[in-house]
């Protein structure tokens, strides 16, 4: 084990999306130390697996490159990837907090030339495109990556395997006998910027997801939609990679239901219509078709929404989707009631998406951390005690809002160092 210790009342970030990212830059530019821990093997959270995000349907480089460049110029900015929170104590001010950081198997003489991946002849699920490819088990996370250094999951690694990608290696930089490494670093206050996970669509029955192809979820979408998605940038079936002529989108999937996510997941509208421009560019004549209980595009994004209901080949259905009935032929039937008619509809699609909602990961991997939860799992700022939150760790929000909270957080965070 190992201690450290920041010099001007130091911060820890807990994830190193964009939110985290944001909240460490805000901190350190004023001459706070940081420390930034993120779980995953890169930054950049959940942006970094969109095709675009609002306001302005930018790529995700357009947001994270120079954030990126910002982290690595930053002598203030100490950064720790595949880490986590495995303990907080003491009080305001003076937090010692124990972080664990897993192995990469990967070592710092990494320059990402690709050879392990190469010479690796094993291959596990791509989770950066949620399972529907494949990637080598010597693997770079995704284009973008920052720290840009390959993972190696052990795991998944043969004895040919291990041995080919070590051979393969001409910078020593595989170590498959890395540790787990353990460090206690002190700090004034704690931000929470631990994001969001998709809700689980296997627990609601009736959507049926895992049982056909023909039915994707919304993030599934944006990494087909991807240059350098699974698909490379085409939307396609998967399993039978079919082109497909017809698309349902369910909204709410988990969202505003007391059995799943009581709340309004506030993005998911937005993503849809987002999604549909994605399907008109490359399918100008295919049919789409939106079951909803309310549409919510808020301030600027009802123009964005009006333009779009005005597509002649989309139809809106106000309705709560009861049931997804797989068809023989590969595509599935969706049948809701008209809330406006009372017509029973059931609409036949070559795709369905759900528009799952925005859990925050902290009611699924709660950190044990002093942290306070609503009962979503939400973690609530606590100027007192100097452990806050920001972006979609306090409340589902969009990447604007996200990176509001997080600067405030930062300037909270700030205000209990100088006391």
């Amino acid at each position: 084990m190992t201690d450290e210790q920041g010099t001007t009342g130091a911060i820890l970030v807990v994830g190193g999306g964009i939110s985290g990212l944001t909240a460490a830059l805000e901190a350190a530019e004023v001459g706070n130390d940081v420390f930034l821990v993120e779980k995953n093997a890169y930054m950049g959270g959940r942006v970094s697996q969109l095709n675009q995000y609002f306001p302005k349907l930018c790529p995700p480089s357009c947001g994270l490159e120079i954030n990126f460049k910002r982290i690595k110029d930053n002598r203030r900015i100490r950064t720790y990837t595949m880490t986590t929170v495995k303990s907080v104590s003491g009080g305001p001010g003076n937090y010692q907090v124990t972080l664990e950081t897993a192995p990469r198997y990967v070592n710092s003489n990494c320059t990402a030339c690709g050879d392990c991946a190469a010479a690796c002849p094993d291959e596990i699920d791509n989770e950066f495109n949620f399972g529907m490819n494949k990637s080598k088990a010597a693997y770079l996370p995704h284009e973008m990556a920052f720290p840009r250094r390959f993972v190696i999951n052990k795991a998944g690694l043969s004895a040919d395997g291990a041995a080919a990608v070590k051979a393969a290696c001409k910078y020593d930089a595989v170590d498959l006998d890395m540790q787990t490494e353990t460090r206690t670093i002190e700090v004034a206050s704690i931000i929470y910027a631990t994001g969001w996970t998709p809700y689980d669509p296997t627990k609601m029955d009736n959507l049926k997801f895992g049982q056909s192809n023909a039915i994707v979820t919304n993030m599934m979408i944006e990494r087909m939609a991807a240059p350098g998605g699974p698909t490379d940038g085409a939307i396609l079936r998967p399993g039978d990679n079919k082109e497909p002529e017809s698309f349902a989108f369910v909204q709410c999937a988990g969202s505003r239901d007391e059995n799943h996510l009581e709340y309004c997941s506030y993005i998911c509208c937005m993503a849809t219509f987002k999604q549909m421009t994605y399907i008109r560019e490359r399918y100008p004549e295919a049919k789409i078709y939106v079951f909803y209980i309310d549409l919510r595009t808020p301030g600027k994004y009802e123009k964005f929404r009006e333009k779009l209901m005005g597509d002649a080949n989309s139809t809106f259905i106000k309705g709560k989707v009861a049931d997804i009935i797989v068809e023989a032929d590969g595509g599935v039937t969706v049948v809701a009631e008209n809330a406006v008619t009372g017509d029973k509809i059931h609409q036949k699609v070559d795709m369905a998406i759900l528009a799952t909602g925005m859990q925050p990961t902290q009611a699924i991997a709660p950190v044990n951390g002093g942290q306070e939860m609503d009962s979503n799992g939400f973690v609530v700022s606590n100027r007192a005690t100097g452990i806050l939150s920001a972006g979609c760790a306090c409340k589902a929000a969009d990447v604007v809002t996200s990176n509001q909270s997080a600067t405030a957080a930062a300037l909270k965070a700030i205000q209990v160092t100088r006391r």
